[in-house]
């Protein structure tokens, strides 16, 4: 087993036992602690099976190391962020896999303050230390494990953020996808006047409705046919970890969490004009439209949470978002949070009175997208250097924030390997012509096809 297959550009994740086990735990807990030089640990769990132990492993190095452990338990990735900056502890750990298979797990890591740690902060020198340090962390525990709830000042902050006075009633059905959503969502909502419909409420680890991933089209249709049957004015959805979250119209269609950017863009630059706006380079005509006619000032990274967060921290960003349904909020430590999006979305909706097709489908219009599209390779550098040369006399604008962007007069698009999957992932975008994106996803598979 290679430490370098689990070790992600920005987090840890692969198969259980075979690419992440419980070793490899106890030297990540010690090396974490050899690097960061934390007194205290925020660690948390989502609902796999193997979170238990290895969340034990993990706390047997960070102890055996000295370092006090604060266990939230079964949580989502955010209560780790909110608990790291509000206790003003050393760091945080969560065990997750997000929208992995049940067999896989991971570890996202943020240093004091909440700040993310990725490849170029971090994470690369940690895996070194892994990899040099194996059965690090296997000796007699020299500081306390102690559990915590910060649930409840979590709460507060993040309706804090928003008038719940305005707060209308609304019927809204909520997938959890059997993560851990369900919990948290119902303390959240507690206060609030909606009529909510449950689906996949309660946590459980063998995801028996499907792998929560409402990225994945074959995963919306139950979100879908229960805001349709029950008359709800939304549907939102979330990923194992919930720190993504995605939207259903009140006709029961999936809004592409793109549209969603751009919607809470505005909405921040109404309040306060002349902010920065993070976005991502997947998709951005859009966002740069809005942006560009509030007043805002548009700024594009590389995509991935922890290069977002980074980059949030740095420009003092007030928002930042990705076509992906990460969200990024300056008053929520520069983190991102799958649960204050549905908060905002509601409070826009009341007080416009709008529904929320109404709120996207000029911005739809104007700029069709294909939605992303994974396609497997055999050799991605090779796939991407042939599309290149394909569209290269025709594009008016070539560039590489990550991956290949190639712009047209009409339509532009992104292709970019996963950081998480063997995976090319397939981005288009048009000015106002759903067919030239139909047609040249087309002919960009095609080539990808090619051996």
């Amino acid at each position: 087993m290679s430490v370098r297959e689990a070790f992600k550009a920005y987090d840890v994740r692969g198969r259980v036992p075979d690419e992440l086990n419980e070793q490899m735990a106890s030297a990540v807990g010690a090396g974490f602690a050899e690097l960061f030089h934390p007194r205290q640990v925020i660690m948390g769990r989502d609902v796999r099976p193997s979170g238990g132990p290895l969340s034990e492993a993990l706390a047997q190095g960070l102890r055996a190391s000295g370092v006090e452990v604060l266990d939230l338990g079964l949580c989502g990735t955010e209560e780790v962020y909110f608990a790291t900056a509000h206790l003003g502890t050393g760091g945080g750990i969560m065990i997750t896999a997000s929208h992995n298979p049940p067999d896989y797990n991971g570890m996202k890591f943020v240093a004091e303050g909440a700040s993310a740690v990725s490849a170029d902060t971090g994470l690369e020198a940690l895996a070194r230390w892994v990899e040099a340090h194996p059965l690090a962390g296997e000796g007699s525990t020299r500081a306390p494990l102690r559990a915590v709830n910060t649930r409840p000042e979590y709460v507060l902050h993040l309706l804090g953020l928003i008038d719940t006075g305005a707060i209308k009633p609304l019927r809204v059905v909520v997938n959890a996808g059997d993560g851990c959503a369900g919990p948290t969502f119902d303390a959240l909502a507690a206060t609030l006047p909606l009529d909510v419909v449950r689906l996949a409420h309660e946590p459980d680890g063998r995801f028996p409705n499907g792998v929560p991933n409402p990225l994945l089209r074959e995963n919306r249709a139950a979100t879908a046919r229960a805001v349709r049957k029950t008359g709800a004015a939304l549907g939102i959805a979330w990923d194992g970890d919930f720190d993504r979250c995605f939207f259903f119209d009140e006709r029961g269609e999936f809004v592409e969490a793109y549209y969603l950017v751009g919607l809470l863009a505005e909405a921040f630059l109404r309040k306060h004009p002349g902010e920065k706006i993070i976005h991502d380079p997947r998709l951005v005509w859009n966002t740069l439209d809005i942006v560009h006619r509030l007043g805002g000032i548009p700024i594009e990274s590389k995509c991935g949470h922890a290069f977002i967060k980074d980059r949030m921290r740095r420009e003092n960003a007030i928002y930042g978002g990705e076509m992906s349904a990460h969200h990024y909020f300056r008053d929520f430590f520069y983190c991102d949070s799958g649960m204050i999006p549905w908060l905002l979305l509601l409070e826009l909706m009341s007080v416009t009175g709008a529904r929320l097709s109404e709120l996207v489908a000029a911005r739809q219009r104007l700029f069709p997208v294909s939605g992303e599209i994974n396609r497997k390779v055999r050799d991605s550098g090779a796939a991407m250097r042939r599309v290149e040369a394909h569209f290269a006399d025709k594009a008016v604008a070539v560039s590489h924030p990550d991956g290949l962007s190639m712009e047209f007069d009409t339509w532009r698009f992104n292709l970019r390997p996963s950081n998480t999957e063997p995976l090319l992932r397939l981005n288009v975008e048009s000015h106002g012509d759903a067919e030239i994106v139909s047609r040249q996803v087309h002919d960009i598979l095609r080539l990808l096809d090619q051996t």
